[in-house]
């Protein structure tokens, strides 16, 4: 396995800080560094911007992404274990890395990124990785502040995330992802890569910002998505009765067959509805 810098070994980084993962936040660190220096690829070119990363851990994926020209990379960690071989990184990079202690869930991204074209690009843990992504991808103001967005998730979450209709893991996020994003599924990683290994496949995911989506409100895209995902197995004339009303109505003005299942109906069809319904709040 080649050294990307001279720094310690990550095993013996974890070992000298007593970096053992935790479960409960959601930790699986990754040790192979040409895995580490592939993720940070992907997210090439790196040199003219900063890159987010959430989650560093005991710092792989970070000193890929600084070994490979990160201009500046700032890492979120909640753990405060990991925040000394964290500053270890800093100190080898000339300050190039800036570490945050805290929890990302509750950290503005905007405000860290200031003026700076953002890239974010991490290992996200499996516990909020989701919650995280669908934080980026459905702020009220668009274009967002983050330019591309290269994550690793759960291999089944990754395949929700670029699902078309008509298969099995399309979905509301599925749907979400699609309405504001081009997303791409790029590589997968065995879990023998990771300590502790996890008990699923993890893969690696690309997206890039639509710069004009489709006009919809986040909100009602996000109840109707809801209600029609949430009984998958329904016809929508079924499903969507929870949204109040008639339901024939509403996916007749929509343009939508009421004998049609939620997995059948593209992006496209979900804002029509969506923006059907927000008349008939109105």
């Amino acid at each position: 396995m080649p050294q990307i810098d001279d720094l310690p070994p990550l095993r013996e980084v974890i070992a000298n800080h007593s970096l053992d993962a935790r479960k409960s936040l959601g930790q699986n660190f990754l040790l192979d560094l040409n895995l580490t220096s592939r993720i940070a690829r992907a997210a090439a070119p790196l040199e003219d911007c900063t890159v987010l990363e959430i989650g560093p851990g005991p710092g792989g994926l970070t000193r890929a992404l600084l070994a490979a020209g990160a201009k500046r990379v700032i890492a979120i960690e909640k753990d405060t274990r990991c925040l000394p071989a964290l500053a270890e990184i800093s100190a080898h990079y000339d300050g190039r890395l800036e570490v945050i202690e805290g929890d990302a869930l509750k950290i503005d991204p905007v405000a860290l990124a200031g003026s700076d074209k953002i890239k974010i690009v991490a290992n996200l843990p499996y516990n909020v990785g989701t919650q995280l992504l669908l934080n980026w991808i459905t702020p009220d103001n668009w274009p967002p502040f983050w330019s591309s967005l290269t994550l690793m998730f759960q291999k089944e979450v990754g395949a929700r995330i670029v699902a078309r209709p008509g298969s099995k893991a399309y979905g509301r996020l599925s749907v979400l992802a699609g309405w504001r994003t081009e997303s791409n599924m790029l590589f997968d990683l065995n879990p023998k890569a990771f300590t502790p290994p996890p008990k699923v496949t993890s893969t690696v995911i690309h997206m890039t910002p639509l710069s004009e989506p489709l006009h919809c409100s986040r909100k009602n895209l996000e109840r109707v998505t809801s209600a029609a995902f949430g009984q998958r197995r329904k016809m929508l004339r079924a499903s969507l009765k929870s949204l109040g009303g008639p339901a024939d109505d509403l996916l007749e003005r929509a343009g939508l067959e009421p004998t049609a299942r939620a997995e059948e109906i593209d992006v496209e069809g979900f804002v029509r509805l969506a923006n059907c319904f927000s008349e008939g709040l109105g």
